[in-house]
């Protein structure tokens, strides 16, 4: 509010998650809502990442667990877990497992690091096209801005099945 009295544009579009004991930025364009993790069916046949299907207000929607997709351990599933569902926009009812929602995000207060410093990262990951950017905020924590319009473009993320 006194940013807006005094003028100032503040822009908050990045929904900030952790997935695992990972941050991560998600465009609040390609977010659609934030649900409880609650009961998941089950689907044989399927890749560990691949945690079943959710319903979310009457639409059926697959609910991955990112961190496993990343081959990292398994989100721990307590009750500060919910399903950030992917926008209506991207056409793909999907949804990622988060450990917590940790509010919304203003990428220009943070600092973008290169990917040689975020290779220095406990994360250790390989570059992949749909983390666009790593940044540092002011608590020294790593953020990466995901592209879920990126991810859904992924075989390997389309390929549920063994």
């Amino acid at each position: 509010m006194q940013a807006a009295k005094a003028g100032a544009h503040v822009r908050a579009n990045q929904l900030g998650v952790q997935i695992g004991k990972f941050r991560y930025l998600v465009d609040l364009r390609e977010a659609g809502e934030i649900v409880s993790s609650g009961n998941l069916t089950k689907v044989p046949l399927t890749k560990p990442w691949y945690l079943g299907l959710s319903n979310v207000r009457g639409s059926l929607t697959s609910v991955i667990d990112y961190s496993l997709f990343e081959g990292n351990d398994a989100t721990f599933v307590d009750s500060s877990c919910r399903v950030l569902a992917f926008s209506n926009s991207l056409s793909f009812n999907s949804g990622l497992l988060v450990s917590k929602v940790l509010g919304l995000r203003n990428a220009d207060e943070m600092d973008l690091i290169d990917e040689q410093a975020a290779e220095l990262n406990v994360n250790q990951q390989q570059k992949k096209p749909w983390i666009l950017n790593r940044f540092l905020d002011a608590d020294g924590q790593i953020w990466s801005q995901i592209s879920l319009s990126l991810l859904v473009q992924d075989q390997e993320f389309l390929h549920i099945g063994l």
